[in-house]
């Protein structure tokens, strides 16, 4: 793997990331907004390491007497795409003869991040669980994601995104966990920006499918999607080409079919957050499930 594939700073740490081998643990809380590390971090049991760059901020440490870390994607799979292949070379790749190792790493992944449904019936301050996600984020083009029926269906139903899209799912044993706790499950869109790509129109109108075309798509029976972000599919698409598990967990914020916005934004998150290290602790076999 040459120097220009993986880039190494002069310390031997990732280029973009700052993190070294050591810094790995197995399982990982990713976030989208910097400043929410800290308030993920506040309930580690310790904090042994902490770094920044650019936007991507690090904390590592332990819980429950286990090993953990929190970082911030920031917004957008260009950044997950970084994220994803600088921890898993951490892991999997020996940064001596820059060979993969004999002996692969899976890791736990758990997005906690907030969303907007475009289903009337789904209330503000929902948690909701990713099953899968489409993405329209431009990322497809470039990995082998595979074929499935839900990215066939949606092809079919909206052409103008027949050769970018792509689809992936998450980890199932880990959803079942949190619906038992509470949380309601749902399908992904994932797109490239907030405002047009979201169907969103504040001076320049934006092109294709109006929400409510898009809360009337079915596959699968009745499976319908739910709601709008900007990383799942991403998430989900690489951590399945890597061999890791990956969940997305969303506080739903805004309903953009009956035009609310969250008046307990902070309050929902945190209960999010809050109720993540519930389920950690709760049963560590099943979050820190080696691999």
């Amino acid at each position: 793997m040459l120097e220009s594939e993986l880039i190494l700073r002069p310390d031997g740490s990732v280029y973009h990331l700052g993190l070294k081998p050591e810094h790995a643990t197995p399982l990982i809380i990713t976030v989208g907004d910097p400043d929410r590390v800290a308030g993920v971090s506040k309930h580690f049991d310790s904090i042994t390491f902490r770094q920044q760059t650019r936007e991507f901020v690090t904390h590592v440490g332990t819980f429950a007497g286990q090993r953990i870390m929190c970082i911030s994607t920031g917004i957008g799979t260009d950044n997950v795409d970084i994220v994803f292949n600088e921890l898993d070379a951490l892991v999997n790749i020996d940064f001596e003869t820059r060979l993969p190792k004999s002996t692969l790493q899976s890791l736990t992944f758990l997005r906690l991040g907030t969303s907007g449904t475009f289903q009337a019936d789904i209330p503000v301050d929902t948690i909701l669980v990713s099953d899968g996600a489409i993405g329209l984020d431009g990322l497809g083009p470039f990995y082998p994601f595979p074929e499935s029926e839900v990215l066939n269906t949606f092809r079919k139903s909206y052409p103008g995104f027949a050769k970018t899209a792509y689809a992936a799912t998450g980890s199932n044993e880990l959803a079942q966990a949190w619906q038992a706790a509470g949380a309601m499950r749902g399908y992904t869109l994932t797109c490239s920006g907030f405002y047009g790509p979201q169907r969103r129109s504040v001076r320049l109108p934006f092109v294709g499918p109006e929400l409510s075309e898009l809360a009337k798509f079915r596959f699968n029976g009745d499976t319908r999607l739910t709601n709008f972000e900007m990383e799942t599919a991403g998430i989900y698409g690489l951590a399945n080409l890597l061999g890791h598990r990956a969940l997305s967990v969303s506080a739903i914020l805004a309903n953009r079919a009956n035009g609310q916005f969250s008046t307990q934004a902070a309050k929902t998150v945190e209960d999010m957050i809050g109720k993540a290290f519930e389920l950690l602790r709760g049963d560590k076999g099943l979050w820190w499930k080696e691999g």
